[in-house]
């Protein structure tokens, strides 16, 4: 073995196993030699054909052979790391993709105007991930300013996206989601189901808990003392006014993800009544409870502090909205309809 076999060798040692080693190469040139078609060469060697056809098409060179040891040295070659980036060696290239971020253009949108700008030009190619590559990835210490200046989000770090079913899950208790509620419970056949929320204060540091029979639209407010909103404060305050209600009228409560329910499992299980969950970012979910949070903002506007309004204040203005009649309901008002379901 000669002294660029025996390094080729070593080298192949550390190679992951999805790479061809060199010994598969050698069986590749002996097979080739012997008139093996591809498929049956890839067979032998438990591996795809289109694995072997790109490998000999790779690195035979035109009218001459596959050879084993000159096809490693190029894929040795081929995996040396870090390679040169493509915007550090053409400098037209990276005059043309900084002038464009300078307009505040987009990585894409930069792509696709050079494929217009420079139709034959192979030169003038790039995916926008390289670009992102090279501002987030690439950029290191006082760079990160520039980054900032040049992209339109402003961000100096790149924003994850996952798919509803790759999300981190938001509590330690698993929740139970909106699509799994009851049909009972969308159609408003059934009184007993609630939709809640917060409503918060200045700078967020206080808060009142609004929840809304979604059958007659009845509204209770939950008083959380010196508007506290963390788990424990939410969950207790909750269960105190949920179990007011005669046991027929605690059917289930949808809320949003918010962190104010993490102890939602303690909730269900001192009141009897399973949480729903709606789905991330769909306000229109608790349609009911919306609407109503945005009738209290004539009570409650934003950016005051809501920890001064006491249990009495929030009932009267709770018995004010209950007062009021609603074209949905045929213009009976939610307090009339409420008291029907308490005497059934």
């Amino acid at each position: 073995m000669t002294r660029e076999q025996a390094t080729l060798a070593r080298l192949e040692q550390s190679i992951d196993a999805r790479f061809l080693a060199l010994g598969e190469r050698e069986l590749i040139t002996d097979l080739l030699a012997a008139g093996a078609l591809v498929r049956e060469i890839a067979r032998r060697l438990h591996r795809a054909p289109s694995t072997i056809s790109r490998e000999v098409r790779r690195n035979a060179p035109v009218q001459s052979p596959y050879g084993a040891y000159r096809a490693q040295r190029a894929a040795v070659a081929r995996r040396e790391r870090p390679k040169p980036r493509k915007l550090d060696t053409k400098p037209r290239l990276r005059a043309y993709v900084i002038d464009k971020l300078s307009l505040r253009w987009s990585p894409e949108q930069i792509c696709h105007a050079m494929e217009q700008e420079f139709p034959g030009d192979t030169e003038m190619r790039l995916t926008h991930e390289t670009i992102y590559q090279a501002l987030y990835v690439q950029a290191r210490g006082s760079l990160r300013k520039e980054i900032a200046a040049a992209v339109r989000t402003c961000r100096t770090h790149r924003k994850p996206h996952r798919l509803p079913g790759e999300r981190t899950p938001r509590f330690t208790d698993g929740m139970i989601m909106i699509s799994d509620r009851p049909a009972e419970v969308e159609d408003r056949a059934v009184p007993g189901h609630w939709e809640g929320d917060l409503i918060v204060g200045a700078a967020n540091g206080s808060a009142i808990g609004t929840l809304v029979e979604r059958s007659s639209r009845y509204l209770m407010l939950v008083h959380l003392p010196g508007g506290q909103h963390d788990s424990e404060t939410v969950a207790k305050a909750l269960t105190a006014t949920i179990s007011t209600l005669p046991a027929h009228l605690r059917g289930s409560l949808t809320w949003d993800q918010g962190a104010e329910m993490a102890r939602h499992k303690s909730f269900t299980m001192a009141t009897d009544m399973p949480v729903y969950f709606c789905d991330p970012a769909s306000p229109w979910q608790r349609g009911s409870n919306e609407n109503t949070n945005g009738l209290l903002r004539q009570y409650f506007p934003k950016g005051t502090a809501l920890s001064v309004f006491g249990p009495e204040e929030l009932e009267h203005v709770a018995q004010e909205l209950n007062g009021r009649p609603r074209k949905t309901l045929g213009w009976e008002n939610p307090a009339e309809r409420f008291s029907s379901y308490i005497k059934l």
